[in-house]
């Protein structure tokens, strides 16, 4: 039986049928229904019947959201598309579809993606990071993700930066309510803060990582301190999980030269006296999230 994977994003709602041996064999996006959860429902229950008509076969379904069921509710919380929060969406899609759905994080299928056959295949340990509009990660060991008893495993975007300098305390305030958030350094929209702050343009940070590339010396120097904080973050998760492989994905990932920066940086703050962390960005790229959410019901 073939697997539907489905990545249901704030913007977007990307489905895939994926064979056992991970070759995607049907695809489609689709508009997500920004603010409507029933209609978010019909979409997803009308993505798996046109997978399931034109790849004649009816299907395993996994899919990755934008934040996690509560293990105290059976509801959604943590979503920032936050019309699913305190939904059943669990419960109406195993009723619209007449099957079992596993869902997960959306880092988390990221994570095991790229623990099954991508970047870290192969690994003991895995930490998978989003560096992109948030900074989600998941934790996957001997090819299990390690979701945890409050469904949070991995969510270091919402620890505080460590060790920061003065001018980076208190830091601003994220969405979660508290202020100082990795995420709120880290994330793409961190990143264009700290340039303008630093009396750049406001742009987007794919913007500023364009200009760092063409020499100007702002743009490199928001992009070095960001590099550096990307290190210190890393580092504690390193401390506490020790993982074999660090795998990147997001835009902010194919910032090609952190994969050498970062690991010469984040020494200082490791308690070891050397380090064989790998740090390597995602084989899948942006289809991982998708990918993983079809391995949520392994071979």
């Amino acid at each position: 039986m073939s697997r539907i994977g489905i990545d249901l994003g704030g913007t977007k709602i990307a489905a895939v049928v994926m064979d056992d041996a991970g070759q995607i064999v049907w695809q489609r996006r689709v508009a997500a229904p920004r603010g409507n959860y029933d209609d978010t429902v019909e979409a997803i229950a009308g993505l798996v019947h046109s997978a399931e008509t034109e790849t004649s076969g009816r299907h395993s379904v996994g899919m990755g959201i934008p934040g996690a069921i509560s293990p105290a509710t059976g509801l959604i919380k943590n979503a920032n598309s936050t019309w699913l929060n305190g939904r059943p969406l669990h419960l109406d899609l195993e009723r619209r579809l007449d099957r079992e759905v596993r869902l997960a994080n959306d880092a988390n299928c990221f994570a095991i993606s790229e623990a099954t056959d991508g970047a870290a295949a192969g690994a003991r340990a895995v930490f998978g990071v989003i560096l992109g509009t948030g900074t989600g990660g998941g934790v996957v060991v001997n090819g299990s993700l390690l979701t945890g008893a409050n469904a949070i495993g991995g969510e270091w975007g919402h620890n505080p930066l460590p060790w920061p300098d003065a001018d980076e305390r208190p830091g601003a305030t994220c969405y979660c309510g508290l202020q100082g958030c990795i995420e709120t350094f880290l994330s793409g929209p961190g990143l264009a803060a700290d340039y303008a702050r630093r009396g750049g343009d406001a742009m987007r940070s794919e913007d500023i990582v364009a200009r760092a590339s063409a020499g100007e010396p702002l743009a490199k120097d928001a992009i070095a301190v960001w590099e550096r904080r990307l290190a210190k973050s890393l580092a504690t998760v390193i401390n506490l999980i020790d993982p074999d492989v660090i795998v990147a994905g997001g835009g902010l990932s194919n910032l090609t030269g952190i994969y050498e920066r970062v690991p010469h940086l984040w020494g200082r703050w490791i308690f070891s006296d050397a380090v064989a962390t790998r740090f390597v960005q995602a084989r899948h790229g942006d289809a991982s999230g998708v990918r993983g959410a079809a391995w949520l019901w392994p071979a």
